[in-house]
């Protein structure tokens, strides 16, 4: 058996979309020949895979598995293409496989996770479904109290972790963060590059106003307090109750929020804008 290179791995999986062990196992059956090994994989039925790994998915579901005594909890994004395939029941079964898997392996790594079985089962679904699917990203909270909040629409999933409370509080408050999307738990935690960021822009906008430089400070000292506020999980009015805020909503069961995360279908995905009545003039030769 032909030795092959991790580079040569690598971009054929670039090239193709398919999974790391599949690559390798091709390219060690082709001697090393990348091309030998494309062709081959063409020829098994894995071309359909490998074609549409390159369209653009950025619709899908967001799921989460938290254990029965709260202990930890999961959190994965499986995109698809369109909005139909994420609501079809083959793809909400793959989801379900996907996150039982990370659960039971408490695994964050999608590379990891997908070797063998999972990505079997993603190609197979990919050659049923006609789209391209891909599972995006896994987070794993663990410790204190875990909790969770699903939206309606399995578009937005939040885990939160909670020193003290119970999962009552810790659902209520990941509800919280599915609705408002806060940047971090205390303003402390806010990135300090961030922060001066906001500082220059709010100083440019104060300078504008022809003020006094002991008054623009104030103003800038003002709108970055007003900033992190607002961005802070604990410190921004609850949503169930705007006059009290997080921060005491938890301190009040004797709890205090240690860490949440957030996952929004598709965030961050750049979307590819179609044109189809250029695709359907493109098609009749117009």
């Amino acid at each position: 058996m032909a030795a092959v290179s991790a580079a040569l791995v690598k971009e054929l999986r670039e090239r193709t979309g398919l999974g790391m062990m599949e690559c390798k196992k091709a390219l060690v059956e082709a001697q090393g020949d990348i091309e030998v090994a494309i062709e081959e994989m063409r020829k098994s039925g894995q071309a359909k895979a490998a074609k549409k790994a390159g369209r653009i998915a950025a619709e899908g579901i967001v799921a989460v598995k938290v254990a029965d005594d709260a202990s930890f909890g999961v959190l994965v994004e499986v995109n698809s293409e369109t909005d139909f395939v994420a609501r079809d029941d083959n793809f909400l079964g793959y989801v379900q496989q996907v996150v039982d898997a990370a659960f039971a392996r408490k695994e964050a790594d999608v590379a990891v996770l997908m070797e063998g079985e999972l990505e079997e089962a993603r190609q197979a679904l990919v050659q049923k479904i006609g789209e391209n699917i891909g599972v995006r990203r896994i987070a794993i909270v663990e410790g204190g109290v875990v909790g969770s909040y699903v939206h309606g629409n399995k578009r937005i999933a939040v885990l939160t972790k909670l020193e003290g409370g119970d999962t009552e509080l810790a659902r209520d408050i990941a509800m919280h963060v599915a609705a408002v999307n806060p940047q971090v738990v205390n303003k402390e935690d806010m990135p300090a590059e961030l922060v001066e960021k906001e500082k220059e822009i709010f100083k440019a906008q104060a300078e504008q106003s022809g003020k006094p430089a002991n008054i623009i400070e104030k103003m800038i000292e003002g709108r970055i307090g007003k900033f992190l506020a607002e961005s802070s999980l604990v410190e921004q009015p609850f949503v169930k109750d705007p006059d009290t805020t997080v921060g005491a909503l938890a301190k009040k069961s004797s709890a205090a929020v240690i860490n949440f995360v957030r996952f929004e279908v598709g965030e961050g995905i750049e979307k590819e804008e179609v044109d189809f009545a250029a695709e359907v003039r493109a098609q009749a030769g117009l």
